[in-house]
């Protein structure tokens, strides 16, 4: 089994592609460990910060980069990029997996390459950055580490879940009712399942690796089959 790679190497690896040096890098470190390894600080309260810095400096590059798009369009890019699968793919852009301390069981078990662990982490990775050294270093690093993906795709992202209940609202059906099926696969990677029913469709479920991803998916196939009846 591959051990562990050097996280110090990897801190230094990370601040070169933050363009940051960690005046305290006690902050950076406790934002890359996860809570498997029983350290008395990991990156928990971290992500909580880093989640609303991360999310004010994206409303406030979304507002300047399209300044004649309305409110609900604005809205919709902003959960794409905070969405964890954005997160995600930011991690795997920097590498961020090599820096995780991680206990050697959830190291083995992917720890490194799991979405929900690498998402959450980028948050307390913004939130420790901003403890160092405050917003303008946060906006900098964050325009950087999203770089193309703030004007990725020119028509705004619509959400799968909000256009199934548009949809239903504009037919006079009561709103999608979105039923937990089951829960499985293992804690570091757990598996939804989540159906969906709107008043006229068979029920329909979907899987994914949280349980709006599975909402959403459902949504999707659910809208789907709702577009080829009505082209039939």
């Amino acid at each position: 089994m591959a051990g562990a790679p050097d996280m110090d190497q990897a801190m230094n690896d990370l601040q070169d592609r933050l363009n940051h040096r960690f005046s305290n890098p006690d902050l950076l470190r406790a934002a890359l460990t996860h809570s498997s390894t029983g350290a008395a600080v990991n990156y928990e309260r971290l992500e909580f910060l880093g989640d609303r810095v991360m999310g004010l400096a994206l409303a406030r590059f979304l507002f300047d980069i399209f300044p004649h798009e309305n409110e609900g369009d604005l809205a919709r890019r902003h959960a794409a990029l905070v969405s964890g699968s954005t997160l995600a793919r930011v991690a795997k852009g920097i590498n961020l997996g090599d820096a995780l301390h991680l206990s050697h069981a959830e190291r083995a078990a992917g720890g490194a390459e799991n979405d929900n662990i690498l998402s959450d982490v980028v948050e307390a990775m913004i939130g420790a950055l901003y403890l160092d050294a405050g917003l303008d270093p946060c906006m900098s690093a964050i325009q950087s580490l999203w770089g193309d993906l703030l004007q990725a795709d020119l028509t705004p992202p619509r959400d799968p879940k909000t256009a199934l209940q548009e949809w239903a609202q504009g037919q006079g059906h009561p709103l999608p009712r979105y039923t937990m099926i089951e829960r499985s696969g293992p804690d570091h990677a757990p598996i939804f399942t989540v159906s969906v029913f709107v008043e006229g469709f068979d029920e329909v479920a979907e899987q994914g690796t949280s349980r709006r991803a599975a909402e959403k998916a459902a949504a999707t196939r659910l809208l789907n089959i709702i577009e080829k009846d009505n082209r039939s």
